[in-house]
């Protein structure tokens, strides 16, 4: 799908955002729909770490927020999601320009709305892959993300 005229404005607002500008990442596409978003993170100044490759927070921080906003786009109103852990698996040093790729398919949100409707919470766990121009895998990102009902809040309450 496309990139629409709001993704492509919110694309360039997330780029400018100070504390995601500060990664070194940069978001390259946003779904019209927020199903897909791709991002890169260049070897330049801004990344590079003591030993001339790509610093692992630049690498932690660029992915960090991703699929939390797409879920929260894609789901709706209706939802509250927070990130809950993560954990980073290094695997080689990026020494060139690493990319990613997040998807959520219908497949994804329909388990999602399943589980939450035999229970207020599920976390979901994903998986996102650092790779370099050939494929070649630098790092693993795996993100355990908590989705809620928001009426969940109120039945609580009650």
């Amino acid at each position: 799908m496309p990139e629409s005229v709001r993704s492509r404005v919110m694309r360039l607002g997330f780029n400018l955002f100070p504390a995601y500008r500060g990664t070194g990442g940069r978001i390259t596409y946003i779904a019209g729909d927020w199903r897909e978003v791709r991002l890169r993170i260049p070897l330049n100044w801004r990344t590079r770490n003591y030993v001339g490759t790509i610093f692992g927070g630049s690498m932690y921080g660029a992915v960090d927020p991703i699929y939390m906003i797409m879920l929260i786009r894609v789901l709706g109103p209706g939802y509250v999601v927070w990130d809950k852990a993560a954990s980073i698996r290094f695997r080689r040093p990026g020494r060139t320009t690493l990319h990613a790729r997040f998807l959520i398919d219908d497949a994804e949100l329909d388990a999602i709305r399943a589980a939450l409707r035999d229970t207020p919470t599920v976390d979901r766990v994903y998986q996102i892959d650092l790779t370099d121009g050939d494929g070649v895998v630098h790092a693993t990102v795996e993100k355990t993300i908590h989705v809620r009902r928001k009426d969940a809040d109120r039945a609580a309450v009650r």
